[in-house]
This record gives C-alpha cells, structure tokens and sequence, in this order.
C-alpha cells in the first residue's frame, strides 16, 4: 500500500530520503494526491524519471485540445495566459520557443558573467551583517544575488528590484488554492510591468535579454505577443526562484557539517564539483510539471492508462540507490553524480550553467568574507516553506562569529570530511 504523504509537511522537508525511500519501497511508479493537482502518478526511480521526461510523444504536457496537464478547470484566464510557456509546450511549439530564447542567450554569452556575478556576490556578502547579526540569510543574501543576476541579464531597471524580491517572496508563499488567490494579485502586477518593459525596449532598444528577445522577434521570430509576456515571466521566476533555495540550501548544509566546510575552504577550486552534489541533495525544485499519458503504457513494470496524469520525482530520481551509492549521504567528492536536477530530453533546464556558477560563486562570496559564520539557531529550528515541489527555507538565521556554536554534537566532525566518512 501506498504510504499517504504531505508533500508540504515540514517532516516531508526536513528528511526527504526517509519519504523517498517509504515511496519507492511501493514501487517505481506510485498513485497518490499532490497538492492543486490532484490525483496523480509519480515516479521514484531514476529510470522511470528518465523515461518519462526523454519520451514526449507518449508523455505530454498537454492533451489533444491544448489543455495543460498542470492546469484545472477553476483557475482564471491570468494563470494560463503565464503558464503559456515553452515549459508547458510539447513539440512543435516547444522548439519554436526555446530557439528564440536560445539565440538570445547565445547573444549574452553566460560564461562571460562570471566576474560580474562573482562581484555582485563579494558586494551582498560585505552586506549580509549592514543591520546587526544575526541576518536572515535567505532574504539578504540567498534571494538577492539571483534575482539581481536575472534582472540584470534581462536588462531591468535596478531601481526595480524591490519589486522583483515581494513578487519572489509572493510566488514562493504558494501552498494552497486560498494562497493561490492571493498570489494573482502579484501575477497581474508582474505581467502588466512585463509588458510596460517589452514595449519600452520594443520602441527604445536596449540592453539586456528582453532588449535580444525584441529584436529576435523583429528579424521573424515566430512568437505571440503574450508568448512573449510568459516567456519573460518565466526566465524572471525560474531564473531566480530555484537558485534562491539551491543557495541557501548548501549553506545550511554546510553550516551544520563542519567537516564538509573545513573540506571546501581548504581548496575553492572543489566548488564546482560541491554544487553538483548540492544540486543533487538539496534538490530544491522537487517535482516535474504533470504530464498526460497519451496511450496506454507500462512504465516501469507499472500499467498506466491513457488520460492518466504522471508528474516525475526530481529528488527520488536523486536519492535512487541502484545509480547513487549511499544516496542519503552528502558527499561532495561525489564522482560520477548523474543527478536529474535539471531534468533530461528536450525540457533540460536553459538555465543550468548559470544557476551552477551563482551557487559557486554565493557560497565562496560567502565563507571567504565570513570565515566564522555560524547558524543563529539550533539546526532543528530551521522551518521550510510549505510549497508543494519546492524545497525552499523559509529563514536562515546567521551570526557573523558564531561558527559551530548552534551546531549539534551528532553532526560535528572535527577531523575529516563526511565525504570521506562511512
């Protein structure tokens, strides 16, 4: 029997692998309710993830008429004119979109960011403590730095960010249908500005993303003036969102396993290859989008009917023993680590390059500038956000000169790194 679990419960966030493991003990493909969408498939095994987001034909995002499989039937026209993007789109659509925003990035080579984004890191770092210690590291560090990095990428006024940050903090207070209502208000907010500044660079030009978009669009770019509106809301919310909680994730790993701290500071040069067991542990974006079983399938061993609704495990597919010994260990020498963070097939991430060099960059920022960072508060005090499929924390109380003061005797390791532990 499959166990019945809160997907939003603090018990949920705070030990994913004991959840993952009671799931996947019910199969690789279980039935259960998943909150605003109901009743649904989802995977628990790497394969059956893989399977699913590399066959598009049989596993859509839309049905037949159009509809989006994550869409239901009482939500309002704002909601789905957003979700119109090429993250809901199957083929053809799919790869009209995502060539436009392709050739735009290829304009604003990401690699060449990195000082900059190194920079804008040192700057919020020096800041962290401005008002006092303790700081919520989440809120002043973790959230600023991405949503400052997308803006500017995009070409949007600075003078704007505190914006950018109240519509962040709207979207990820999203854990019900009542918090749902109260988010279109934020919705509607983002996509008139979105549209103020699309026509601003359709009539001015510019600098930035948006400004690269317009004139991809003017040189026949095939693209609907509301595709558009949705094709920047999505690289404004994704482009930040998720790199938001990536970042404090690590931290609060790191902040309560010295050893694994000691072990990156000795040499900076492992952070590349620390972000990509981040990206797998902390697994901040939990879930895929629903997809429709287009025919009748065996997945996995598991029969599925057409019509039938699957929504793949991200962090299942990250914690599967059969590809990643000792899944439920942070390991940061991790060598191969085929995690599914960013997904696979033809919906792998856009964003993937610049979201790892963020995460390195934050967190060396961050502990070169603060050498004796200390959680504020027992590690057990430490409360996610209710959001369904996204693995966020809610605060993250710092000190400047309290490193290990809060950290509990189990979780110390005072000689070596836990990477290299049993």
């Amino acid at each position: 029997m499959t166990p019945r679990l809160d997907f939003t419960s603090e018990a949920f966030f705070r030990d994913p692998p004991k959840a993952i493991a009671a799931l996947r003990a019910s199969g690789p493909v279980v039935a259960t309710r998943f909150p605003l969408v109901g009743d649904v498939w989802i995977t628990t095994t790497h394969d059956a993830t893989a399977q699913v987001l590399k066959d598009s034909t049989i596993f859509t995002l839309r049905k037949e008429d159009g509809d989006v499989a994550g869409l239901r039937w009482w939500m309002p026209g704002l909601v789905r004119t957003i979700a119109n993007n090429m993250l809901t789109m199957d083929e053809p659509d799919h790869t009209r979109l995502r060539s436009i925003v392709d050739e735009a990035f290829r304009r604003r080579a990401i690699v060449a960011m990195e000082p900059r984004i190194r920079a804008i890191a040192d700057g919020l770092a020096d800041e962290l403590f401005a008002n006092g210690s303790p700081a919520d590291l989440v809120q002043s560090y973790a959230r600023i730095l991405p949503l400052s990095v997308i803006s500017e990428l995009l070409g949007l006024p600075v003078a704007d960010r505190p914006r950018f940050i109240a519509w962040a903090n709207a979207m990820s207070s999203l854990t019900n249908v009542v918090s749902f209502f109260r988010l279109l208000l934020a919705f509607r907010k983002m996509r008139f500005y979105l549209e103020q500044q699309l026509q601003i660079a359709r009539e001015r030009g510019g600098e930035g993303l948006i400004a690269e978009l317009v004139q991809v669009e003017r040189e026949g770019g095939e693209i609907m003036p509301d595709e558009m509106v949705s094709m920047v809301f999505l690289l404004l919310a994704a482009g930040s969102e998720t790199t938001t909680h990536l970042i404090s994730g690590s931290v609060y790993e790191l902040l309560r396993n010295p050893g694994l701290r000691d072990w990156l500071e000795e040499d900076w040069s492992r952070v590349g290859l620390a972000v990509e067991e981040f990206l797998r542990f902390v697994s901040p974006v939990q879930f895929s989008k629903p997809r429709y079983v287009r025919r009748d399938v065996e997945l996995e061993g598991v029969r599925l009917s057409k019509g039938d609704r699957v929504m793949v495990m991200l962090a299942a597919a990250n914690m599967d023993p059969a590809v990643h010994d000792k899944p439920a260990r942070l390991d940061l020498e991790r060598k191969p680590n085929r995690h599914m963070s960013f997904g696979t097939g033809i919906h792998f991430c856009l964003g993937h390059q610049l979201a790892r060099i963020e995460a390195a960059c934050a967190l060396e920022a961050l502990f070169v500038r603060w050498p004796k960072l200390g959680l504020a508060v027992d590690p057990a005090q430490v409360r996610w956000r209710r959001r369904p499929g996204l693995r966020a924390i809610a605060r993250l109380p710092v000190a400047a000169d309290g490193r290990g003061t809060h950290v509990a005797a189990a979780q110390m390791v005072p000689e070596r790194s836990l990477a290299q532990a049993d």
